[in-house]
């Protein structure tokens, strides 16, 4: 069986979870293989909508194994909370089909104090974090300065590593942001309101995946956000603080060794945007609300109105690019039934200049959109499961993404729901 990849070709709430909660079926296991707590991904299906925020979204599948690897920023708190959530709606989870990484850092919980406080000394220039504690995460990990998953196996280390970090966190909380210093204390029921829990998921995934591998059992890797907010090719520094690339699923699932088969990239019908930065199609004023509340654009994590505008060729043919999508699932197309003109952003202008190349990021602010417009087909579509059902204008508009773009859309949804979906 194949081994693949779904990846947010844009600025990420592009529709991935749906995706992988419809594929999972023809998959054993799903990896989520970096980020975090910081963005969510909504399913709908028989057991109700959901907003996942760390768990896979394989977890309502039968016979799924679902695995946090160790590229992830483990929030313990959230985890837990979100775990105790869905089970509560009648979603079975154990250890397994739950499966977490021994190799994963854990966020602790000054990252989110940290988060919160640079974006407040930032004032007017912050990059619109979801203030989950990711950037300050990422840095201590980078400085290997936080603590393994499997460290909660053995108390006496765990407390002396935990003192250390103690130590030399506070002196940032107190000395640079004047806070409150955390304590011993603090951290111990943390560990055992959070951490203890989740002790009975915790293993080792990277022998679990390579024998898995051995059987040739296929895996479906989950990613984050999208290929714009990628640490090193994304809209830097309004990026994330992790790769959302599909070329770091081996590494952040733990099976580094693992070929990739296939590389599903998600892009929505129309151009979303949660948070700071350039985002050269962006609509505004009466067009923009219609559209927003069309498609129901709000954050999953933060509830924030998303901003809004018509489909980026050029973001778009760069994320697959380099996400190396093999193929592409557009969601969200019934969402432009109502328009009897659909803009398309075909190019930009920089200077004077057109170019269809996407920018080095301080070019990205001096950037407008060349604008076109094709047929919009005035009709729900939200019941077709057929290519050969849709209106020919939406068809129209699919094979012009398709063309535009260089790389071809295998599934089209026309809704939230599981079977809302035309398979090409």
């Amino acid at each position: 069986m194949s081994n693949c990849v779904i990846v947010g070709i844009n600025w990420g709430d592009e529709g991935k979870g749906r995706m992988v909660d419809l594929l999972t079926d023809h998959y054993d296991i799903v990896v989520r293989y970096q980020g975090g707590g910081n963005a969510g991904h909504t399913v709908v299906n028989e057991k109700g909508k959901f907003a996942l925020h760390l768990l896979p979204s394989g977890i309502f599948r039968t016979g799924a194994v679902n695995i946090l690897g160790n590229g992830v920023a483990l929030d313990p708190e959230n985890l837990w909370i979100e775990i105790q959530d869905v089970r509560s709606k009648g979603v079975d989870i154990t250890p397994e089909n739950l499966m977490i990484s021994d190799r994963a850092s854990l966020l602790l919980p000054w990252h989110r104090e940290l988060d919160a406080l640079e974006e407040k000394r930032l004032a007017d220039k912050q990059y619109g974090s979801t203030k989950q504690g990711i950037a300050p995460f990422y840095s201590d990990k980078y400085q290997k300065k936080t603590v393994l998953a499997g460290e909660l196996f053995d108390p006496d280390e765990l407390k002396e590593h935990l003192l250390d970090l103690l130590d030399w966190k506070n002196l940032t909380l107190t000395k640079v942001y004047g806070s409150e210093p955390y304590t011993m204390e603090m951290l111990e029921a943390w560990l055992r309101d959070f951490c203890e829990p989740l002790k009975p998921f915790i293993r080792d995934t990277g022998a679990f995946l390579k024998a898995a591998r051995d059987e040739h059992r296929g895996i479906l890797f989950e990613a984050q956000l999208g290929a714009l907010r990628d640490l090193d090719f994304g809209i830097y520094p309004y990026t994330t603080s992790s790769n959302t690339l599909a070329a770091y699923a081996p590494i952040g699932s733990g099976l580094p060794s693992v070929k990739i088969d296939e590389v599903i990239g998600v892009v929505k019908a129309y151009s979303t945007c949660v948070g700071e930065g350039p985002f050269v199609c962006e609509m505004f004023g009466e067009d923009a609300e219609r559209l927003r509340q069309a498609g129901a654009e709000y954050g999953a994590k933060t509830g924030r109105p998303r901003r809004v505008g018509p489909i980026d060729l050029v973001a778009t043919r760069y994320g697959v690019e380099v996400q190396a999508a093999t193929k592409l699932a557009l969601t969200k197309l019934d969402v432009l039934s109502y328009m009897d003109r659909i803009p398309v952003c075909t190019r930009y202008r920089i200077g004077g200049r057109e170019t269809d190349r996407f920018p080095f990021p301080e070019e990205l602010g001096r950037a407008e959109p060349v604008i076109e417009y094709l047929d919009g087909w005035l009709c729900d579509i939200s019941d077709v499961r057929h290519w050969d059902e849709l209106p020919e204008a939406a068809r129209n508009y699919v094979t012009y993404i398709e063309n535009a773009v260089s790389c071809p859309i295998a599934y089209i949804s026309v809704g939230a729901e599981r079977d809302s979906i035309i398979y090409r």
